[in-house]
C-alpha cells in the first residue's frame, strides 16, 4: 500500500469515531456545562499523552511550540463553538453544518496561499447553501442560535485544515499534537468562569462522555490528522470526511432518536454533493 493510501485509509476510520462524538457530547452536556466539557476532555487528553511522548515534548523548538499553540487556538475555538451550540441544535444536524468546514478550506487557501477558488468551488458553495436551507428549514426546526454557532465552527476547522497542512510537513506528530491537546485546555479553563456557570455531575454518562472523547476524538483521531493528512492533500482529505455526517446521522437516530426528516435528509444530501463537487475540483490540480 503507498503512503497516501495508507494515509486516507487511517483519516477513513477516524470519520466513525468523530462522527460518534457528537452523540457523545450531546448526551455529556447534560451533566457536564459545554466550556467546562472542552477544559476536561483537552486536559485529560493533555495528560494521557504526555507518559507516551515526553522526551520528543520536552525537545519542542520555539518555532514548533506558536505553530502547535496557533492550532490550539483554532481547535478550542471551533470545540467551543461546536459544544455550545450542541446545546441548542441536535448531533445530526451539527455533524452536517460542521462538514461545511470543508467549503470554507478553498477560500482559506486563497487568503494563506494565494490559490483562488476554481468555478467548482464556487459551485459547491451554491449547492451547499441550497442544503443548509432545506437542512434547516421551518420542517427542520428552523435556523436556531446552535446552528449559527455550528456554522462558525466550521469555518474556524476549515482554517485549521489549511493551517495544520501547512505546519505538520515539517513536524514531529506527537509533540504537535501534543500542543494541540494544551492549548485548548488552558484557554478552556480561562475562558469557564467567564463563559458560564460551570456544572459537574460525576454520572456513569458524563465519565464515558469524557473518556470516549479524550482518548479516541482527541488523542487517537488528533494523532492521526496530525500524522496522515500531511501525506496526502487538503482537497482529498476533506472529501474523506465528508462521510462523518453520515455516521452521526444513523447514531442519532439510533441513539437519540432524532429524525431530520425528509427536507432535512435531502438537505443533508445536497450538503455532502456540494462538498464533493467543490473538493473534486481541485483534485487533478492538487495530484
Amino acid at each position: 500500500m503507498t503512503p497516501r493510501g495508507r494515509a486516507e485509509l487511517y483519516l477513513f476510520a477516524t470519520t466513525f469515531i468523530w462522527g460518534g462524538t457528537f452523540i457523545a457530547v450531546k448526551l455529556g452536556l447534560v451533566d457536564i456545562s459545554p466550556v467546562l466539557f472542552v477544559a476536561l476532555r483537552f486536559t485529560l487528553a493533555g495528560a494521557l499523552l504526555l507518559p507516551f511522548g515526553i522526551r520528543k515534548i520536552l525537545r519542542t523548538d520555539r518555532d514548533l511550540f506558536w505553530k502547535g499553540n496557533l492550532l490550539g487556538l483554532l481547535l478550542f475555538l471551533g470545540f467551543a463553538l461546536q459544544t455550545v451550540g450542541l446545546g441548542y441544535t441536535t448531533a445530526s444536524k451539527s455533524a452536517f453544518i460542521t462538514g461545511l468546514m470543508v467549503i470554507f478550506t478553498p477560500f482559506f487557501q486563497f487568503a494563506i496561499e494565494k490559490r483562488p477558488p476554481r468555478p467548482g468551488n464556487l459551485l459547491g458553495v451554491a449547492i451547499v447553501t441550497a442544503g443548509l436551507w432545506l437542512l434547516t428549514s421551518p420542517s427542520g426546526a428552523g435556523f436556531t442560535f446552535g446552528d449559527f454557532l455550528t456554522l462558525l465552527c466550521a469555518a474556524v476547522f476549515g482554517l485549521y485544515i489549511v493551517m495544520l497542512d501547512l505546519v505538520s510537513k515539517k513536524a514531529d506528530a506527537v509533540p504537535l499534537t501534543f500542543l494541540q491537546m494544551i492549548a485548548p485546555a488552558a484557554l478552556g479553563w480561562a475562558a469557564v468562569p467567564l463563559i458560564e456557570t460551570p456544572i459537574w455531575y460525576s454520572t456513569p454518562t458524563a465519565i464515558a462522555t469524557l473518556l470516549y472523547c479524550a482518548v479516541l476524538g482527541n488523542i487517537v483521531c488528533g494523532y492521526v490528522q496530525t500524522r496522515y493528512q500531511r501525506d496526502t492533500t487538503p482537497t482529498r482529505a476533506v472529501i474523506i470526511f465528508t462521510i462523518e455526517p453520515l455516521w452521526t446521522s444513523i447514531l442519532g437516530y439510533l441513539m437519540l432518536r432524532e429524525v431530520i426528516g425528509y427536507w432535512g435528509m435531502a438537505g443533508g444530501a445536497l450538503i455532502i454533493a456540494g462538498i464533493v463537487v467543490s473538493e473534486l475540483s481541485d483534485t487533478k490540480k492538487e495530484e
